[in-house]
């Protein structure tokens, strides 16, 4: 008999953990809808960190959290403020360049963008400048165009882009990667020991025939956390303005294109110098995290945390496209925002409610070098030792259901397991970025990297090109002309056919996906070769 009734309560136990796992997400397509509209309506004006736009989805998005009661997360309430400086160079700043018995005055704007804004960009005595190629050293490739010169205290003129490759273990072959990226050439120009650095669009680079193009990055206000230090001079060039940086030299920049197509570029010196006079807008401002915390049904795992976020800022009003100048952000990251707040409707109405403690986290300044991330891992809400993972949402499938499912990190740590065991569940495939779109630096684009170098296991769900309804052809058209005509533009607005079958579909997705983590007896950890294991390590020894 004793034996008999302990079988019963093995199976009813089993039953009730398994309900935990299989209840099923019940989207409410409606306030799905409605939830998009709002926040991807032109009276919110893009939503623009620092504007009013963006505090009112703040404050919408708090009032969506109040009615499904769930707990504020912070002392503040649903908030955490960020302080941030917002800085804009004026075009009276004055950019000179130096030769032997004259000098020429820049125009911003017209002549060149600064990267990054403040007073620790200017530079009030001429520096001499050094040419080196594409600024990269890569030991890995054996390549370095810093080798044998010195570029201490010196500007460094460098192009944009990386050597041309056609062999896959060389620069990665036809495909980017991180060294053909503005910040990794700053990087290794500062540690270099250089002072500054100028970019110039390679001419084999179709975006210099149109330099109005940059006008969508650059132009938009520069804003930075305000205890963050500013960073040194950073420029692109105008590459009908930049043979002026070569004037007397042993090489023309026309000369350089050449070698550049000829795969012979050579770092040389300038014999010229620059200086920099800034003048800045400057204005320091609050904005906010919204934050609520769904605490754990057991006694000892709800003291684990699991943090869910997105993003809910955007572009704001920018370069006028077509009669249009307000960059909705509704496939970025409208729709992530919303598919947070199903998830949280949908697993704070359980019945059995996950054994962690789950954070509902809605982040601004992502379009700003994802300041709200940044932020919160400075100053976490819980302790970053007790949080065990962060699945980030920027983008929700929206064109076709899903056969195959992409983890965007997959290759750091365990989550890995839980996706493919998610997939199984779900009768999907797990795959890969598909070639003609693959970014090895695609982890590095959004708010999981600020959580992960924060050594807490973190990854991004995207959709594969196995459709339902489409081929792999017609799926990558789509993807290609959203990458290329809807992304940041003001196009992607409400006038985008979204398939809310398949956005649906995704968030269960998502769904299955966190119970899993949240109730599963092990907890996600960094792979042995994971460059942010020692990171975690380092916050577990310190209890921080």
């Amino acid at each position: 008999m004793k034996i008999k009734l302990l079988i019963f309560f093995a199976f009813l136990l089993y039953k009730i953990s398994a309900q935990t796992f299989t209840e099923k997400l019940l989207v409410n397509i409606e306030k799905f809808k409605s939830n998009i509209e709002f926040l991807g309506s032109d009276s919110l004006e893009g939503r623009e960190t620092g504007t009013k736009g963006a505090v009112l989805a703040a404050e919408f998005i708090t009032n969506q959290l109040a009615e499904l009661n769930l707990k504020p997360a912070t002392a503040n309430g649903y908030y955490q403020n960020l302080p941030i400086h917002q800085s804009t160079p004026l075009k009276s700043s004055k950019l000179t360049l130096f030769n032997d018995t004259t000098k020429r005055n820049f125009i911003f704007g017209k002549d060149y963008f600064i990267y990054k804004s403040g007073e620790q960009t200017i530079i009030p005595s001429p520096l001499p400048m050094v040419f080196v190629g594409y600024g990269i050293t890569a030991p890995e490739f054996d390549y370095n165009d810093y080798q044998n010169i010195d570029v201490e205290g010196k500007i460094v003129v460098m192009l944009s882009d990386e050597p041309y490759s056609n062999v896959e273990n060389y620069f990665n072959g036809e495909f980017p990667t991180l060294y053909s990226y503005a910040e990794a050439k700053q990087r290794i120009a500062i540690s270099r020991g250089a002072s500054g650095s100028i970019i110039i669009p390679n001419s084999s680079d179709d975006r210099i025939y149109n330099w109005n193009n940059y006008q969508r990055k650059f132009e938009i206000e520069d804003m930075s956390l305000a205890y963050s230090v500013s960073s040194n001079l950073n420029l692109l060039f105008n590459n009908n303005s930049a043979s002026a940086l070569f004037e007397n030299c042993q090489y023309s920049l026309n000369d350089v294109f050449e070698m550049c197509k000829q795969n012979k570029i050579k770092s040389f010196p300038l014999n010229v110098k620059l200086s920099f006079s800034g003048n800045f807008l400057e204005r320091d401002f609050i904005s906010y995290n919204v934050a609520a915390m769904l605490e754990g049904s057991d006694d000892i795992l709800k003291n684990q945390y699991l943090i869910i976020s997105a993003h809910y800022d955007h572009l704001g009003i920018g370069p006028e496209i077509n009669g249009d100048s307000i960059y909705n952000g509704v496939a970025d990251n409208a729709v992530g925002v919303a598919a947070v707040l199903e998830i949280a409707r949908s697993i704070s109405q359980m019945k059995y409610k996950p054994k962690r403690s789950i954070i509902f986290l809605f982040l601004t300044g992502e379009e700003k070098q994802l300041l709200g991330s940044s932020y919160y891992t400075d100053h976490p809400i819980v302790p970053l030792f007790k949080t065990i993972a962060n699945v980030n949402i920027d983008g929700i499938s929206m064109f076709d259901k899903i056969k195959s499912i992409i983890g965007i990190g997959n290759e750091f740590s365990t989550l890995q397991k839980f996706l493919q065991k998610t997939a199984n569940d779900l009768n999907l495939t797990l795959t890969n970025i598909p070639p003609q779109f693959e970014q090895h630096e695609s982890f590095y684009l959004s708010d999981q990297i600020a959580f992960a170098q924060a050594g807490i296991p973190s990854i991004m769900l995207m959709e594969g090109n196995d459709y339902e309804n489409l081929n792999k052809s017609e799926g990558n058209e789509i993807l290609i002309n959203f990458a290329k005509n809807v992304y940041h533009t003001p196009f992607d607005d409400l006038s985008q056919k979204i398939n809310f079958n398949a956005a649906s579909q995704f968030i269960g997705i998502l769904e299955n996906f966190i119970l899993k983590i949240a109730n599963a007896d092990e907890i996600p950890e960094w792979n042995e070769n994971s460059p942010f294991k020692n990171i975690r390590l380092k916050t577990i020894a310190e209890q921080r």
